[in-house]
């Protein structure tokens, strides 16, 4: 017997938004994000904050002028969320 899965809400897809920008959910349970994600604004506008401020912090651990340690905080905060 297959898990069933509620109908995607906004707090189940804020819960699991990480995983979902992280690609680490299975193809179902991402397809169900998306959908929601196209039908609600909302959603839709934090999820893309979360994409970007990742990829600022990305680009910036990459960056040769910050210090190592400060590297390691960013890219220790980023893995928390």
């Amino acid at each position: 017997m297959g898990r069933e899965r509620k109908t995607m809400d906004c707090e189940r897809a804020l819960q699991e938004l990480s995983q979902y920008l992280d690609r680490e959910l299975d193809a179902g349970a991402s397809a169900e994000i998306a959908q929601h994600l196209a039908e609600c604004r909302e959603c839709f506008s934090l999820s893309e904050f979360e994409r970007r401020l990742r990829s600022l912090v990305r680009r910036a651990c990459e960056s040769a002028t910050i210090p190592p340690a400060i590297r390691q905080r960013l890219t220790d905060l980023v893995e928390s969320f």
